[in-house]
């Protein structure tokens, strides 16, 4: 029977510590205020533990809580470590995508990838897992996830998987799941994937001055754009996210800034007369509510990259977007005598030499002025 009653605890007013017994104590402090507190031993240290205020906390939950807490220290758990443990709310696969979205995003420079990492999770995860908690999941659900297209689409698996375990991960490191995700072991669980030799589907360079003819049968933003992307040798996301501000027409200059390329540098592209043609064309399909030079469906969003795909499939041409690039310096080395690392500065490739990298300061822009405008003339029949 302890000490204290809830008619002796109405009389008490003074400040200081009232025993229970067991360790159990009413405090009432200078100012008036009361609470609940537990003395106990733990691992030879004195410890008090706080119970909460009395205006919340009658003396027989006092008492209560008081032998759960012994209790647990007896068991050698930790009363508040484990209080703090049934906090945690342990989220889904879909919001914990999400919250890794919204902490990364910002350190990825290409908006492509911004949009399509969460978007390959949302198309082939979350059918799978996206309800599932993230301490719920272990390799079998990532498995089924996975298999489907594991070998018809064996990149975007791959990226699923990659995408999958960084999420996992996160919910590891902040104490959402006891372990890292399990890739290592889904890998022998999966079929082997059949080699990819990593090219993209390019076109011969013979090819193209017919190519570009066919192209300018039919008018229209996309196919314009597409031209464009062909006689500079740009990237799509480049051309497609290209603004009118970026152009200096007078000076026949495209100035990309370092936060739309690939590589996170400034990049100048030298315009030959056959582009700056095209630009013109370009101008029939201008909106005043934005400064993009290849708009969209919705005006104010950049032209989607499956508006070019889809110019390819209607000519049937066989080939990816990407492939021109390759088109290019295929014909750069077989064609000219303009040095590879001109050819390199025009697609805005790094130097994979570090060393040289390190002291080389010229962009080529000149030899590229001359490179540009023979690439532009080979490709226009000129």
């Amino acid at each position: 029977m302890g000490q204290l009653s809830a008619t002796k605890i109405k009389t008490l007013t003074e400040p200081g510590r009232y025993i229970d017994g067991e360790g159990l104590m009413m405090e009432i402090a200078p100012g008036g205020s009361r609470s609940w507190k537990l003395r106990v031993r733990v691992d030879g240290k004195r410890r008090d533990f706080g119970l909460g205020s009395l205006s919340i906390v009658t003396l027989t939950e006092a008492r209560e809580k008081a032998r759960e807490y012994r209790r647990l220290i007896a068991q050698g758990i930790d009363p508040v470590a484990e209080k703090k443990k049934e906090k945690i709310v342990i989220p889904t696969f879909r919001f914990a995508a999400e919250q890794v979205h919204a902490e990364h995003k910002a350190c990825w420079k290409n908006g492509k990838h911004q949009v399509q990492w969460i978007t390959t999770l949302e198309t082939y995860a979350y059918p799978f897992i996206g309800e599932r908690l993230v301490n719920d999941i272990e390799g079998p659900q990532i498995r089924k996830a996975l298999l489907p297209i594991w070998l018809s689409k064996p990149e975007t698996a791959r990226r699923v998987r990659q995408r999958i375990g960084a999420v996992l991960d996160w919910a590891y490191v902040n104490g959402l799941r006891d372990s890292e995700a399990p890739m290592r072991s889904l890998s022998k669980g999966l079929p082997r994937q059949p080699k990819d030799d990593g090219h993209f589907a390019a076109m011969p360079y013979t090819e193209i001055p017919a190519f570009i003819a066919k192209l300018r049968e039919r008018s229209s933003v996309g196919r314009v754009a597409m031209e464009v992307l062909i006689l500079t040798a740009a990237r799509s996301g480049e051309i497609r996210g290209a603004t009118w501000s970026e152009f200096d027409l007078d000076k026949a200059m495209w100035s990309i800034p370092a936060t739309r390329m690939k590589m996170g540098r400034p990049h100048f592209v030298p315009l030959a007369p056959q582009v700056l043609e095209a630009l013109e064309r370009a101008k029939t399909f201008r909106a005043p509510c934005t400064d993009l030079v290849f708009p969209g469906m919705k005006l104010k969003t950049p032209m989607s990259d499956m508006t070019l795909l889809k110019i390819l499939r209607d000519m049937e041409a066989g080939v990816t977007v990407h492939g021109f690039r390759s088109t290019f310096r295929d014909w750069v080395a077989d064609k000219t005598n303009f040095p590879g690392e001109v050819a390199e500065a025009a697609l805005a490739h790094a130097n994979s030499n570090k060393v040289e990298a390190a002291y080389r300061r010229t962009d080529f822009l000149e030899k590229r002025k001359a490179l540009m405008a023979d690439w532009a003339a080979y490709c226009c029949g000129g």
